[in-house]
């Protein structure tokens, strides 16, 4: 499956309000190439197995699988994991016919707080939130891969 995405920075927390979802996600990574990315997560009461391949010229899409596993399988698997775990909130939010992403972290990367949106398409169109502020898709220092070998503490 290929997965459009694009990442933003965030202005304030007031999209807090208006979540609809909010789960704690711990999550590593047995591979941080950006060639195949396979990440471990926890997600709520969930784990998932998830490879990424590379994005493509424009950053905006790439190969994603993802698989649910059992909650025992993903903690075992996440001791495997190389340094630079990833700790941090998920809030959901629907605005328009979309739903953003917000990740807000913790830990080494505390401070940043990154929304994404899945497009069915690169020039799909969607609202944009006043609490939205400057796009990051084509900068990878905001995949989670990157944060977890080089965090946001140290820019």
């Amino acid at each position: 499956m290929i997965e459009i995405e694009r990442k933003f920075l965030i202005k304030n927390d007031s999209f807090k309000t208006t979540a609809f979802l909010q789960n704690h996600i711990a999550q590593g990574y047995l591979s941080s190439v950006p060639e195949r990315t396979v990440r471990v997560r926890l997600k709520g009461e969930n784990g998932f197995l998830t490879i990424k391949g590379i994005s493509n010229e424009s950053g905006l899409s790439r190969f994603e699988w993802e698989k649910e596993i059992p909650v025992d399988e993903a903690k075992e698997l996440l001791k495997l994991c190389e340094k630079g775990a990833i700790d941090k909130t998920r809030f959901e939010v629907k605005i328009g016919n979309h739903v953003f992403e917000i990740d807000e972290f913790y830990g080494e990367n505390e401070g940043l707080t990154i929304a994404e949106i899945e497009l069915s398409s690169e020039t799909e169109t969607f609202e944009k939130p006043s609490w939205l502020g400057a796009e990051v898709t084509h900068d990878k220092r905001y995949y989670n891969s990157y944060l977890s070998n080089n965090p946001y503490k140290n820019w």
